[in-house]
């Protein structure tokens, strides 16, 4: 099976009413990746120690496309949240150049970034607008009629399941409280963003399949439980720090085909520390300075097979942020979509789903267990929870975030 990543949907209200030292690169590295890791203890902190993982590419897209169309504290709001701003003309074109080459690559790597704009068929946009829009992370601005919820359904890849945009209940023309008090009757026009990230390769050296000898894995609360695992024996990029609290990790690299992109692992290397304990002391440049200093090795590798998928309100974690005017229709200030004033974002929902298995036959199951008996390499045995990147591997630009509890959850 394929690992597959999809992405973020947002919807947004339009009414008629009144109402260093570095290079840009390196900078803009850490901040994405001080985005992610933000956007991994938001998520963690609504999760309660159960599985999850969320893209942190499909949130940040969606709010650089609002960039384009925000003015005033909105504007610095999200550029707070996201710690730059595709208004700077350098910001803008160097991740235009990397949007475009991760959009281009074949290299064994199925990858796709988008972002379409669904508008009410009808509504007037700014042509400068509808410009950024198209120009940026192969984007497009598409008609919709929102009184039918498929109108806005949208095919993320061929052979992958759809994503439907859809106003909230109670919102639209027709419902109960369509006209009453906080509706206004002169909310006429629609838009929703669809962002969608997906990912699906194939592993530089394929796993082979547990399917006769599964992992014992050791869950938060201690209970252990038998659990589907993949396993290879392989060169690796692996290393063993401490973090800023002196909790030991196991950190393993692990390419893709093509060598695009990586699937990075950060393991307790205690099975009695908790992930909660590892959490906070993550920052990007811990990140960084661990990828710097792995070691090839080869190595034993294990791996719990696991499906995740989910979905979070996004609308409470950007809040929380201080992302507020956004949400608010009387101080949200996206001028910048139509000229007019009005747009603000009603809703902002994240789904995501991550697969992990071992892209092969079981044809070689009796080798996997027979190494599991007998080998004598170092290894690396994702035997209890575990923290995950998928990262694009030149840039380390993060995909998805998240982290495995419990594999059979």
């Amino acid at each position: 099976m394929l690992p597959l990543l999809q992405g973020t949907l947002f919807l947004l209200s339009s009414c008629i009413s009144a109402g260093g030292g570095s290079s840009l690169g390196e900078g803009l590295w850490l901040l994405k990746t001080e985005f992610a890791l933000h956007l991994y203890r938001s998520a963690a902190a609504e999760r309660n120690g159960t599985n999850f993982a969320i893209s942190p590419a499909g949130v940040s897209l969606s709010l650089e496309i609002l960039q384009f169309g925000a003015r005033g504290n909105t504007g610095w709001q999200l550029a707070g949240a996201l710690g730059y701003t595709v208004q700077d003309p350098r910001v803008r074109e160097f991740l235009h150049t990397v949007y475009t080459t991760l959009h281009n690559s074949s290299q064994g790597i199925g990858m796709e970034l988008a972002c379409t704009l669904f508008t009410q068929t009808g509504t007037s946009l700014s042509p400068c607008f509808v410009e950024q829009v198209s120009w940026w992370a192969n984007s497009s601005v598409e008609p919709a009629d929102f009184s039918d919820p498929n109108s806005t359904t949208t095919e993320v890849s061929e052979g992958t399941e759809r994503e439907n945009a859809f106003l909230p209940i109670g919102e639209g023309p027709g419902s109960p409280l369509w006209g009453q008090a906080g509706t206004p009757s002169t909310c006429l026009s629609r838009l929703s963003i669809v962002s969608t990230m997906t990912f699906q390769s194939t592993w530089q050296k394929r796993f082979s399949s547990m399917a006769s000898q599964p992992l014992p894995f050791t869950c938060a609360h201690g209970l252990i439980l038998p659990v589907p695992a993949m396993h290879q024996v392989a060169e690796v990029s692996y290393g063993q720090f401490q973090d800023a609290a002196g909790h030991g990790v196991d950190v393993l690299e692990l390419l893709y085909l093509g060598r695009m992109a990586s699937l990075f692992l950060v393991l307790p290397q205690d099975k009695h520390t908790p992930l909660d304990h590892i959490e906070p002391h993550l920052t990007a440049r811990v990140i960084h300075l661990w990828t710097t200093r792995l070691k090839r090795a080869r190595m034993d590798v294990f791996l719990p097979k696991f499906r995740i998928q989910n979905q979070f309100d996004l609308k409470n974690i950007l809040r929380s942020w201080g992302i507020t005017d956004l949400f608010d229709p009387l101080k949200a200030n996206l001028k910048g979509i139509s000229g007019q004033a009005g747009f603000y974002v009603s809703e902002a929902t994240h789904k995501a789903k991550m697969e992990l298995s071992e892209d092969g036959t079981k044809a070689s199951a009796a080798t996997a267990v027979l190494l599991l008996r007998r080998s004598r390499t170092p290894a690396f045995k994702a035997d209890r929870p575990f923290i995950f990147l998928l990262r694009e591997h030149s840039t380390g630009f993060v995909f998805s975030i998240g982290r495995v509890s419990n594999p059979l959850d």
